[in-house]
C-alpha cells in the first residue's frame, strides 16, 4: 500500500494492530477492536487509551445453528463511512448531522456464511447489530439466545432500573418499566433476578460513564433487557415466559436474510454525552410518511389530580377551559369516559374544544388476553377491525391523539401490536402516546406520529403515595440521566398543588414536598414533544402568577440541549434552546444546598434575563439580572429547589 492509500485508509477510522480488525471514531478516540479466539467472537471499546468495555462476547444461537462458536472472521472487512444530517422536532436536538464510520465484519462457520456484525463508532457512540444469512434452504429462524455481552471494567458503579416479575403490579400489568432506580451500586448483581430495563447506566471509575440502550426495535424483532453477572458482564436478555400472561414466544422469529435491532452504547468522560446522545434515532429511518403535519402541545388532564371519579362531562368541559385560559392546546381525557361521559357526549366535549382551540386525547385501555385490569374503554385496541373503527369514529368528531395503557410485556407480539397501533392511528391522523409500556426505542423517528411514552414510575405515584413525594427530587435528578436520555418520556407531572386532591386541601392526600420552582424546572428538564401537565384549575388563583406565567409560555419541543452539571439521583443543571431563547435548568435532591458557579457560554455579557429561584424555605420568587463579562452565574438550590434562568 502506498503513502497515499494509508493516508486514505486512516481517514475513515480503520486500522489493523496486531491482527484485530478495529474501527475508530471520526475524531479517533473510540476504538472498537474485534476478535475471534477459539472460533468465539469478541469485541472491546477503548476511548482515548482507556478501557470501556473488556473483552465481550458476540454472535447469536438460532434454530438454524448456533452462531455464537466455530466461527471464522474472514479478512476482508467492508468499511462505510456515514454522513446524514435529518430534522427531528419532538427529540432533545432538531437538527441533527450525523456522522460516523462503519465497518461490516463478516463471519462464516464450517465454510458458510452465517453472520455479519455491522459496527457503526461515531463520537462517543458505538452501536452494533447483526444480519443473518439464510443456511441452505432454510429461509426463516428464530433467534432462541443473543449471546452479546458488555463487560465493564472492575469497579464499575450501576445505576440501574430492576426488571420486575411478569404479570404483577396492578391488575397484573407488569412489567412496563416501573420499578426504582438503585444509584451507585455495585457490579455482579442481576436486580430482582431478572436483569435490568433498558436504558442501563454504569460509572467506569474514574474514567467516565457507559450508557447500554438499545434501537429499531419494531414487529421485526423483541424488546430486549440486562442480565447481570457476577464478574461484571451484562448480557443481553430476551423476555421472559410469564410476560403477556405467558401468550407469544420470547425468542423473536427472524426472516433470512434478516437483521436484529441495534444495540448502542454512549461513552463519556463527562455526563454530557450520556445527556446529549442523539444515537437512538441517529441508527433508524422512517418506517412511513406521517399522514399530516403533526402537532407537539401542552395540554392539561383531570385524572392525576382528581382521579377516577371525575372523568365527567363537567369536570372535562372545566379542563378544556382551564387549557384554553392557559393557551394549551390538548385535553387528556383519561380511563372511564366510555361509561361516566359516553361517545356522545365526548363528541359534544370535542365540538366544545374546537371552539376554544383545545382539542382532545382520549385514553384506551390494551388488552386482550394480557391484562385485568377493569379501566375502559377495553377490547378495541387488540384486533385491527375493531380498532380501524374505533379510529374513524375518533377522526370524524376531530380527536387528536390516544393513550394506550396496560401492555405488560416486551414480546415480539408486543412489539408489532405497539406497531400495528401506530400505523393505523397515522392512517387517520391520530397522534399516539403509550402508558404502562415498554421504553420508546427510535419510536420518535421511526413512527411519525408517536408522541411519547411513561416507561418510568411516573406522576401517578406522587398522588398514590408520601414515600414517592419524599423521593420525587433524587427520582427527577437521575431520569435525566438515564431514562430520559433515549427517548419521549411522558412523565405528566409539574404540579402547582400542594397537596394531591381535587381542591388542594392541606392534609388530604399526599403532600408535595418540591418547590413551585422545582416544578417549573422539571418541564424542561423532563424531554417530550406532547407534554399534560398536573396543573389544575385552582392554580389560576392559589399558584403565584409568574409560576403561570412561566407554565403559559414553556416550550415542549427544543432544538439543542446542553448538560451543564450534575449526578445521577444528586442534582441537575440542563440548558436546552428553542430558536433564540435558552432555559437553563436546575434541581436539587442533596441533604444539602447546592451552590455552585455555571459558564453560561450561551449568553452574551450584558444579557438581561430572568431568574426564578427558591429560599432556604422553597418560597420562590422571579429577579431580573444580567449576565456579567465573565458570562458566570452563582447557582444556590436548596434541597427540593429548583432554579430556571430565561434570556
Amino acid at each position: 500500500m502506498n503513502l497515499k492509500s494509508l493516508i486514505i485508509f486512516c481517514l475513515v477510522g480503520f486500522l489493523k494492530l496486531n491482527a484485530q480488525p478495529t474501527i475508530k471514531s471520526p475524531d479517533g478516540k473510540l476504538i472498537v477492536s474485534v476478535s475471534i479466539s477459539n472460533g468465539i467472537p469478541f469485541y472491546t471499546v477503548t476511548y482515548n487509551e482507556k478501557s470501556f468495555i473488556e473483552k465481550s462476547p458476540l454472535g447469536l444461537k438460532t434454530n438454524a445453528g448456533d452462531f455464537s462458536s466455530g466461527l471464522s472472521l474472514q479478512a476482508d472487512v467492508k468499511q462505510n463511512k456515514i454522513d446524514e444530517t435529518y430534522q427531528l422536532r419532538n427529540i432533545k436536538q432538531s437538527n441533527v448531522h450525523y456522522i460516523a464510520n462503519e465497518a461490516i465484519f463478516s463471519f462464516t462457520k464450517d465454510n458458510a456464511s452465517v453472520l455479519d456484525v455491522v459496527f457503526r463508532v461515531s463520537n462517543n457512540n458505538v452501536a452494533f447489530k447483526y444480519k443473518l444469512y439464510p443456511q441452505k434452504e432454510t429461509l426463516s429462524g428464530v433467534v432462541q439466545e443473543e449471546v452479546s455481552g458488555f463487560l465493564l471494567p472492575k469497579g464499575t458503579t450501576t445505576f440501574l432500573c430492576p426488571q420486575s416479575n411478569p404479570m404483577t403490579g396492578f391488575a397484573r400489568t407488569a412489567p412496563s418499566y416501573e420499578t426504582s432506580y438503585t444509584l451507585d451500586d455495585a457490579v455482579g448483581k442481576n436486580g430482582l433476578g431478572n436483569g435490568y430495563t433498558f436504558p442501563c447506566l454504569f460509572k467506569v471509575n474514574n474514567s467516565g460513564w457507559v450508557l447500554i440502550s438499545e434501537t429499531g426495535v419494531d414487529s421485526g424483532y423483541c424488546a430486549s433487557r440486562l442480565i447481570g453477572h457476577e464478574n461484571g458482564l451484562y448480557t443481553i436478555g430476551f423476555p421472559m415466559p410469564g410476560e403477556n400472561n405467558g401468550n407469544g414466544t420470547t425468542a423473536p422469529g427472524i426472516s433470512l436474510t434478516g437483521e436484529t435491532a441495534w444495540r448502542t452504547i454512549t461513552i463519556g468522560e463527562t455526563l454530557a454525552p450520556i445527556v446529549e446522545t442523539t444515537v437512538p434515532f441517529d441508527l433508524v429511518k422512517p418506517k412511513y410518511k406521517a399522514s399530516k403535519e403533526y402537532r407537539y402541545t401542552k395540554g392539561t388532564w383531570s385524572w392525576i389530580i382528581k382521579m377516577d371519579d371525575n372523568t365527567t362531562f363537567p369536570v372535562q368541559k372545566q379542563y378544556i377551559d382551564f387549557s384554553a385560559s392557559m393557551g394549551y392546546e390538548t385535553v387528556l381525557v383519561d380511563a372511564l369516559w366510555d361509561t361516566q361521559i359516553g361517545r356522545e357526549k365526548i363528541a359534544e366535549l370535542a365540538a366544545y374544544g374546537a371552539q376554544k382551540g383545545v382539542g382532545l386525547y382520549l385514553w384506551y385501555n390494551s388488552n386482550g388476553y394480557w391484562n385485568d385490569a377493569p379501566q375502559g374503554p377495553r377490547g378495541l385496541m387488540d384486533n385491527a377491525a375493531i380498532r380501524r373503527r374505533e379510529m374513524a369514529w375518533m377522526n370524524s368528531i376531530g380527536i387528536k391523539g390516544i393513550k394506550v395503557d396496560f401492555f405488560g410485556g416486551d414480546k415480539q407480539v408486543t412489539m408489532k401490536l405497539y406497531e400495528d397501533i401506530l400505523t393505523d392511528a397515522n392512517d387517520f391522523g391520530i397522534m399516539v402516546i403509550f402508558h404502562g409500556c415498554t421504553l420508546p426505542r427510535g419510536w420518535e423517528r421511526m413512527y411519525p406520529n408517536f408522541a411519547s411514552s411513561e416507561a418510568v414510575l411516573a406522576s401517578e405515584n406522587l398522588h398514590f403515595g408520601q414515600q414517592s413525594c419524599d423521593n420525587e427530587a433524587v427520582n427527577a435528578a437521575t431520569h435525566t440521566f438515564i431514562r430520559n436520555t433515549v427517548g419521549s418520556m411522558d412523565f405528566g407531572g409539574s404540579a402547582l398543588n400542594k397537596f394531591y386532591n381535587s381542591d388542594n386541601i392541606a392534609n388530604k392526600g399526599s403532600k408535595r414536598m418540591t418547590s413551585d420552582v422545582f416544578a417549573l424546572a422539571t418541564s424542561v428538564l423532563f424531554q417530550s414533544g406532547v407534554q399534560h401537565f398536573a396543573l389544575a384549575p385552582n392554580n389560576l388563583h392559589d399558584a403565584p402568577d409568574w409560576a403561570i406565567k412561566f407554565m403559559k409560555e414553556v416550550s415542549t419541543v427544543w432544538d439543542e440541549v446542553r448538560f451543564l452539571d450534575g449526578y445521577p439521583g444528586r442534582y441537575v443543571l440542563l440548558a436546552r434552546r428553542k430558536g433564540a431563547k435558552w432555559y437553563i435548568a436546575g434541581i436539587n435532591a442533596e441533604n444539602k444546598t447546592l451552590r455552585t458557579k455555571l459558564k453560561l457560554d450561551m449568553f452574551s455579557s450584558g444579557t438581561a434575563v430572568n431568574s426564578y429561584t427558591d429560599d432556604d424555605q422553597l418560597n420562590g420568587k422571579v429577579n431580573a439580572l444580567k449576565i456579567n463579562k465573565n458570562k458566570e452565574v452563582e447557582i444556590k438550590i436548596p434541597r427540593n429547589g429548583g432554579i430556571v434562568i430565561i434570556n
